[in-house]
Formats: C-alpha cells, structure tokens, sequence
C-alpha cells in the first residue's frame, strides 16, 4: 500500500515538513530505509543517526533539527506514530464470514454472521463468537466460551468452558486458557485434586503471546485487566489478578492468588511467589524472584533474588564484587594480627 506524507501525517496525528505529497510505501530502521520507506527517530543516538538515513520521511520528536533536503512527521511520540504508519502500510488481513466445512459447531454456539472459523476446529455448546472475530484453524473452544468482536485467535489455540474475553482480544498459537489451577491437597500420604470450578475473564485489548497458559481459579475468577500484554511463555496462576494495561515478559511465572495492579511492568522469566501483591506502576526486574506474600510498593524497581529495591540490589551487587578484594584485606590484617601478637609474647619473654 502506498500513502502520501501528508496522509501519514493524518495517520500518526502529527505536522508534516517538506515534500509532503513523497509516496511512501514501506516502513524500516533508521539505517536500512530507502526513499519510499518511512523510519522511526527516537533517542539521542537515532537524532545522530537521522542526519545520514536514505529515508523518505522521518518520524521525529517536536525538538528535531530539520535537515533542508528531510522531509519529516513531527510527533510526540514517534515509536507509537511508527506503529501506526506501519498498520497504515501493512494493513492486516481481513476475513469475510466464512466457516471451513470440517469446524465442528454445536447447534446452541452463535456465531457471528461475519465471523471467520477456520479448519477442524471445535466449538462446544452455548458459546459466543463475536462479530468480526477470527478464529483460526484447529482450535478448540469450549461450551459457554464468549469471545467479544473483533478479535483473533490464532491457529491451535485452546480454551476451557465457560472462559471470557473480551473486544479486540489477541491470543497466539499453543495458548491454552481455562486448563485447572494447580490445586492438590494433602490428605494421608497422598496428594487429592482440588476441583477448580471457576473460571477466567479477560478485558478488552488484551494480547496473549504464544504458549502461555492462563489457569482457572479454584473458586471465582482469574481475572486478566483491559490492555494487558504477555509476551511468549507466560503462565498465570489460578486465582491472579492481573490489572489494566500490565506488560510481561517472557518466561514469567505467577503462582496462585497473586495481584498486579495497574500499569506493573513484569521483566522477564520473572517469578511471583504465592499470594505476592504487585501494586501499581511498580517493576520487577529480569530474572527476579518475588517471595511469597511479599508486597512490592507502587511505582517501586525491584531486583534479584529475593526481590528488593533497585537501589538496594545494586548496593549489595557492588559488595559481591568486591569480594575479593574484602578477603585479601582481611587476610592481610590477619598477617598483621598474628605478627602483632609474636612480637608481644617476645616482649613478655
């Protein structure tokens, strides 16, 4: 698809400078564009970078220094506008109400006349398939499933009964929503299933990355905020609270009954012990491990393992590194101990 600077402009919300009638027709680094491509400039380094790009049209911040020959999209924020032109310039496919002959659909599922329900897979009873939803081939979708409109649900992916999600819900292949939490009580010398007889709801514009697994609570809800995002490999716990607009990343565990509030930034493979509170805009760090029942305050960086303050975590990582240099100083005031103490006994003698 081919647009102009100043329709991109429009697109991105943003003043267009120079030879706004350029066509542009494809997006790409700083360092790789061509004439026909925007780019993105971001960050000291990029602002550098920029003077040299082939680009046809550049994503700046208000503050760029206009080259004479650049033509240019100032914007607040230009890796978001950048986002925007690339859905602008690669629009997604869109599917026409359409359901492969070999889906399996019980006679109680509604399914929206322009719904797209792709090959072998199966819809169980009672379920909602929203207006303009996609869901790709081999997926399997439980009875009293509701899945809001406009969303997608890619190839193989797998939903438990009685699961909801949201509008514009994006769930990527392998995925598996609704299996049981892991509940096991000890009773004599064995372990007895717990029955988990709740479920799992998930806002609006919610993205699930591929290879997650979202557990039903044992009682009530696990429950996934409006615009959340989980990278690949996520596993939620039953009984978690995940809040609005929470990023994770990949390889990250939360065990059971675990809350995030708002706007929590995960790092990842990350682990959240049992019952942990995640408040508000906090952020945990790569690799951290949250202890059980600990409480991370808002808008606080934590680290390492156990998880503490940043500035904790850094204090007490320089100490590790100067290990070393700790023992060759308590081995010389040694030396200088046991040499004091000779010299006192040849006096005494």
């Amino acid at each position: 698809m081919s647009l102009t600077v100043a329709e991109l402009a429009r697109i991105c919300g943003g003043t267009a400078e120079g030879e706004t009638a350029r066509p542009i027709s494809g997006a790409s680094a700083l360092e790789s564009a061509m004439p026909n491509d925007v780019a993105f400039v971001s960050g000291k380094k990029a602002m550098e970078s920029a003077a040299t790009s082939q680009a046809g049209c550049l994503l700046v911040p208000p503050e760029f220094d206009l080259r004479a020959t650049q033509t240019l999209i100032r914007v607040s924020q230009p890796r978001a506008a950048f986002g925007r032109a690339i859905l602008a310039l690669y629009p997604p496919k869109r599917f026409s109400g359409f359901i492969h002959p070999s889906a399996v659909i019980a006679g109680s599922a509604k399914i929206s006349a322009d719904a797209f329900v792709g090959a072998h897979t199966v819809i169980g009873a009672e379920s909602e398939i929203g207006t303009g939803t996609y869901i790709g081939s081999g997926c399997s979708i439980g009875d009293r499933v509701h899945i809001g409109p406009e969303s997608v649900i890619h190839p193989n992916v797998t939903i438990y009964d009685a699961v909801r999600a949201g509008a514009r819900a994006i769930v990527h292949s392998g995925s598996v929503i609704g299996a049981d939490g892991f509940g096991f009580t000890l009773s004599g010398d064995c372990y007895e299933k717990f029955p988990q007889i709740g479920t799992v709801e998930i806002g609006d514009d919610v993205e699930i990355g591929a290879n997650c697994c979202i557990d039903r609570a044992a009682l009530g809800v696990t429950r996934i905020g409006n615009g959340t995002k989980f990278d690949n490999l996520v596993h939620v716990g039953h009984n978690c609270t995940i809040g609005n607009h929470v990023v994770v990343a990949a390889q990250t565990g939360f065990s059971g009954g675990v809350s995030v509030g708002d706007y929590a930034v995960i790092g990842g493979q990350a682990g959240i012990g049992e019952k942990a509170r995640i408040e508000a805009r906090a952020v945990i760090g790569g690799k951290a491990g949250v202890l059980t029942s600990q409480r991370v305050r808002a808008g606080e960086p934590v680290w390492g393992i156990p998880a503490r303050p940043l500035r904790k975590h850094l204090k007490n990582l320089a100490y590790i590194n100067r290990l070393a240099e700790f023992r060759e100083e308590v081995e010389e005031l040694k030396r200088k101990l046991s040499a004091l103490e000779r010299s006192q006994q040849l006096t005494k003698s």
